[in-house]
């Protein structure tokens, strides 16, 4: 899968433990918008997805987390790779070096059903939204948002960037 960017605060201490994760992120479009998890308690948007359980194939993750955060159950024969992101900071706590790469696949859903969101994400109100991509890039670039959720938010509207401008994006025809 083709790099697409990396985002490297080098906020850390190399010689820090370092945390990998890798994760996966679901590009569900619907005409003219998006389907994103939303997190009400900080007022941006994420792609739905989440981390890679060990002996979990990219395939798998993408289905249980899109199904998990926002209900959303994906068609496994519509999942094709977008590109991946890594994500490199200081941990929240300061503790460790928190490297995350992310892979991003274009997808879509074959019906709907409940979210079952983690503790965290009921916290911070996470919920299933349909944006346009520039709404959503607006939002993730407000500011004053914390410091892990700010990384975050700027990964999710580079990526967005990168759809608007992306040939298959524009010719929603020829999505999955």
């Amino acid at each position: 899968m083709k790099t697409l960017f990396t985002i490297d605060l080098k906020n850390y201490d190399p010689a820090l433990p370092r945390v990998y994760r890798p994760s996966v992120r679901g590009i569900l479009l619907r005409k003219d918008r998006i389907a994103m998890a939303y997190v009400a308690k900080y007022g941006y948007y994420k792609f739905p997805g989440g981390g890679i359980e060990t002996g979990e194939s990219h395939e798998q993750a993408l289905l249980r987390e899109v199904r998990e955060e926002t209900g959303l159950i994906v068609d496994p024969e519509s999942i094709r790779p977008f590109g991946r992101v890594r994500r490199v900071l200081l941990s929240d706590d300061g503790s460790h070096i928190f490297d995350q790469e992310n892979f991003y696949y274009f997808c879509s859903a074959k019906a709907s059903g409940a979210a079952s969101p983690d503790d965290v994400e009921r916290e911070e109100g996470f919920g299933l939204a349909y944006v346009s991509l520039s709404d959503a890039i607006r939002a993730n670039r407000k500011p004053g948002l914390p410091y892990f959720h700010a990384s975050m938010a700027e990964r999710e509207a580079r990526v967005l960037e990168l759809l608007e401008g992306d040939e298959l994006t524009r010719n929603k025809e020829a999505l999955p």
